[in-house]
């Protein structure tokens, strides 16, 4: 099953220096089930907090974020996130990174894992440590570690941003993959204009902090999509006038 994510009048602030900073303001968002959904902005205009708190790691803010109608308030295991670092643990081999977070009484627990190394692509790989993975295996690696659980919603927080670009462009094809294969929602936090494009159904374009949704644009193109295609590059030059409009 896959999950609707509803936010509401979203506003979220921090104290810093004894003052309060808006990051986000009035932020109202319908993401449907199985869609993949772009969030776009400059760095610092609150996009990595929005993905926090879709995710229910930030809790304090005002509005109301609703999965499948309800209250989103804490991290579940039917949200995987991916962050910008791979964060696996380093005294653990390939396959129990990813199976770390199942529990020892499933009783098919190396079958499940075994599954999402081929799925990720790292068979003959799960012995390995991530000191002796390359940047865009350790990203596998993590991406299976967040659907282990097999999340409806996947929280992808710019988690190709340290590669290089050619890996980053692989790494885009794995990911769009998998979200086909695994009919997740999946919501992706990102600067890269071309990342968002080729990945997403819809960009939404985020004003510098506080962050405010300036603009949603649809992407009525099929996948996969041609880089060097007219229509492609038409909507990437539509999303770069939008995104530095305000400039």
């Amino acid at each position: 099953m896959q999950s609707e994510i509803i936010i509401k009048a979203l506003n979220k602030t921090f104290m810093h220096k004894d003052k309060e900073l808006e990051v986000l303001r009035d932020i109202n968002l319908s993401i449907n089930a199985g869609e993949f959904v772009c969030v776009l902005g400059h760095s610092g205009c609150g996009k990595s907090t929005l993905l926090r708190c879709i995710a229910g790691l930030e809790t304090d803010y005002e509005g109301e974020i609703l999965i499948n109608g309800e209250e989103n308030k804490r991290p579940m295991l039917d949200k995987g996130m991916l962050f910008q670092d791979h964060r696996l643990l380093p005294w653990l081999n390939v396959a129990d990174n990813i199976g770390f977070a199942l529990s020892d009484k499933i009783t098919n627990k190396k079958e499940k894992v075994h599954e999402l190394i081929e799925l990720v692509g790292l068979n003959g790989f799960e012995k390995a440590y991530p000191h002796q993975l390359s940047g865009g295996m350790a990203q596998r690696a993590a991406i299976a570690r967040s659907l282990i659980n097999k999340p409806k919603v996947l929280l992808l927080d710019e988690p190709l941003s340290s590669l290089d670009a050619l890996t980053r462009i692989k790494m885009q094809e794995e990911i769009l993959r998998i979200w086909e294969t695994e009919k997740t929602t999946a919501v992706l936090v990102t600067h890269d204009i071309d990342e968002a494009v080729f990945l997403g159904q819809r960009i939404v374009i985020l004003s510098k902090r506080p962050g405010i949704i300036s603009k949603i644009i649809s992407i009525n193109v099929p996948h996969p999509r041609d880089r060097l295609g007219a229509k492609f590059i038409k909507l990437r030059d539509s999303v770069y006038k939008e995104f530095f409009a305000e400039e």
